[in-house]
């Protein structure tokens, strides 16, 4: 049996599931462990791989869940994370859902686990280790990189009107700290602050990023900021949001990504 992030104890499918997922990294993994094809349903945010999901059934967003679609498709399985994910629109489900399957993973070293509970549940055992052994080579080919690089402190801009940024208890700060970046502020209170973009935060950091998701900042929201004269002497560039902030199969590549990225 398997053991999900809300504590739920799940034993191996019983047969071909039907699955639907309201996590799009999870969409992304679901695909990946070879399961494309017990996939009946898919958050509207959940666009990847482009081809293989074009005739999933979107079921709403990830917050604003169709209920009234999801109970169409008659799934065996959903899939839940805690942070993307109401608990209200959980409960809901829970009542014509045989099996709801939470996940919340806090860092990259997360990956494995998840892989292994989702392969275990429906039967991909082989294939979730096959992705626990791509994610060592690249998370031990980035750590082994990172030693050759000065830490440095950066300011990862995930929204806009109001400027936010990530906490450092969160996915996204725990993978940029593999590649040595240590996100600011230190110490928040919210796992998103909001911050304003002002001398005695932009002291604190060494370079800005300016990530593709969920706000899609552009190449102009970058010459924006550096015309700014609070970031004069500032670094400022765009990252790939679904590098950093996407658990799952995607991590692998993000590893690698933000390896390029660092060299």
């Amino acid at each position: 049996m398997w053991r999900d992030a809300a504590g739920t104890l799940h034993q191996r499918a019983d047969g071909p599931a039907r699955i639907v997922s309201l996590v799009p990294s999870i969409t992304e993994l679901i695909c990946d462990l070879g399961l494309a094809g017990q996939l009946a349903g898919r958050s509207g945010f959940c666009v990847h791989p482009r081809a293989t999901l074009k005739n999933v059934p979107k079921v709403g967003g990830t917050k604003d869940v169709d209920l009234a679609k999801v109970q169409a498709l008659k799934p065996t399985h959903v899939l839940l994370n805690i942070d993307e994910n109401e608990k209200p629109v959980a409960a809901a489900l829970a009542r014509f859902v045989p099996h709801l399957i939470v996940t919340h993973p806090l860092g990259p070293l997360d990956n494995p686990p998840l892989y292994r509970l989702l392969g275990g549940i429906f039967g991909r055992g082989e294939a979730a280790e096959a992705l626990c052994a791509r994610f060592q080579q690249a998370h031990d080919a980035l750590t082994q990189a990172a030693r050759d690089w000065p830490r440095q402190r950066v300011l990862y801009l995930i929204w806009k009107n109001p400027w936010m940024t990530v906490a450092r208890d969160t996915y996204i700060s725990r993978t940029l700290a593999l590649a040595g970046w240590d996100s600011v502020p230190a110490d928040a209170a919210a796992r998103y602050p909001q911050v304003q973009l002002d001398q005695a935060l932009l002291q604190e950091a060494e370079l800005v990023l300016l990530a593709s998701e969920p706000y899609r900042f552009r190449a102009r929201h970058v010459a924006e900021l550096r015309a700014l004269p609070v970031m004069r002497g500032k670094t400022v560039a765009l990252i790939d949001g679904e590098m950093t902030s996407w658990y799952g199969s995607r991590a692998i590549a993000g590893m690698g990504y933000l390896r390029r990225l660092r060299q």
